[in-house]
């Protein structure tokens, strides 16, 4: 069995098969998805441990069957849990589909929703409660949607000390996963 420690990042960037990496590399969440990289860089306490750094990396012509999927679902069979990133931008795009398939319904991941567009604990909330604009996003990948009755999802905002706290949480890893809920951090009165 694979060690698995690492946190898988999903996120839209567009269909895969495309003819270049600079669209990817240019896509807001591949941007979110670099902050981690790079947080990490210039932190090496940051707890991000890259699920995508666990085999070579694939060109985005690369065949979807013989390469691409085999490829994503061993860097999810090698991590603990993944890293949602949830937008207005998100597609619900076959690459995503089935990393949110795939990591939740085969694997039992736990995940970390990260919400780019948010930047407080406060502003995902309303009375302590997830805002119904937060709720509405996951509509966006009904895979996930329907799929997140399955694992504990922790939803969190683009916030470096709250995503630190969510990666250090051990409800939020495989082997000593909470039960099945949506979970937020709530803000103190």
């Amino acid at each position: 069995m694979a060690y698995r420690n690492g946190n898988y990042s999903a996120f839209y960037v567009s269909e895969e098969g495309s003819d270049s990496n600079l669209k990817a590399h240019g896509a807001k969440d591949f941007v979110y998805y670099n902050t981690l990289r790079m947080w990490k860089g210039a932190d090496a306490t940051f707890p991000f441990i890259d699920s995508h750094d666990k085999n070579y990396n694939v060109r985005d012509g690369s065949d979807w069957e013989k390469t691409l999927k085999p490829r994503l679902r061993d860097r999810l069979a090698k991590s603990k849990n993944i890293i949602l990133f949830l937008s207005e931008r998100t597609v619900s795009s076959r690459a995503l589909r089935e990393e949110v398939d795939y990591g939740i319904n085969t694997q039992g991941l736990p995940v970390i929703v990260v919400y780019p567009d948010y930047d407080s604990k406060a502003s995902l909330l309303k009375n302590n409660a997830l805002k119904q604009e937060i709720i509405e996003l996951w509509n966006k990948l009904p895979k996930f949607r329907d799929s997140m009755s399955n694992v504990p999802t922790l939803h969190i905002p683009m916030k470096k000390d709250i995503i630190k706290m969510a990666l250090e949480n051990d409800g939020f890893k495989l082997n000593t996963k909470k039960e099945a809920d949506v979970y937020i951090y709530k803000v103190k009165s």
